[in-house]
């Protein structure tokens, strides 16, 4: 079976803008061929939001979360390419739902193409320092993983949705383009909380 790369999943994530689970299965079913990962995706019904990846959005609807006795403020937007999704129900849902997310998770980013190259080089010095004397194949492949959870612990898109441990949140987002027809994408968020206060249970 051919090695996926960082740079095969970051490529095709940014063709098609689906979620990083399924890409990892059309690279590993295509055996690394982006084309043939394109078109297995298509076959596999993910093509609703591969195919509106390129539209812009210049609309959205912002929404806010606050915590407990005001301890966490939590803005987010989501953008979508018309008004009229924008006034749609699920995508004020999910705005909202996003917004709970981040004051329980804390991401530092929105998606992996945010993170400074400085950061990525920086984390990959730290766990190399872990792989001295393991074979090359292997080596590569635990830096990999290391990496991705690193993603999944600061990269919004990457974290495991907090109401729904099945799925993570580019998922989620790319599940409510299959549903709504439309292109959406999380624009911004901000996360704001007072240096004595406690984190953020969401729930309690």
């Amino acid at each position: 079976m051919a090695t996926i790369t960082l740079e095969q999943i970051k490529d095709l994530r940014k063709r098609t803008g689906v979620g990083i689970n399924h890409v990892k299965e059309a690279l590993e079913e295509s055996e690394g061929d982006i084309e043939k990962a394109i078109l297995y995706l298509r076959k596999k019904g993910i093509a609703k939001a591969a195919k509106r990846s390129e539209n812009s959005t210049n609309y959205g609807y912002i929404a806010s979360y606050i915590h407990g006795d005001g301890q966490i403020g939590v803005i987010v937007e989501v953008n979508t390419e018309t008004d009229f999704a924008a006034r749609n129900e699920k995508v004020r849902e999910i705005a909202y739902d996003l917004a709970l997310h981040v004051a329980a998770s804390d991401p530092q980013y929105t998606s992996v193409e945010d993170i400074p190259e400085e950061v990525i080089t920086r984390e990959k010095e730290v766990f190399e320092k872990d792989l001295e004397g393991k074979p090359e194949g292997v080596a590569a492949k635990i830096l990999e993983g290391k990496l991705q959870k690193f993603y999944e612990e600061v990269v919004l898109e990457e974290q495991v949705f907090l109401k729904d441990e099945t799925k993570k949140v580019k998922d989620l987002i790319n599940d409510t383009v299959a549903a709504i027809g439309e292109k959406i994408i999380i624009g911004r968020f901000a996360r704001i909380q007072i240096a004595g206060g406690a984190s953020a249970c969401v729930g309690e």
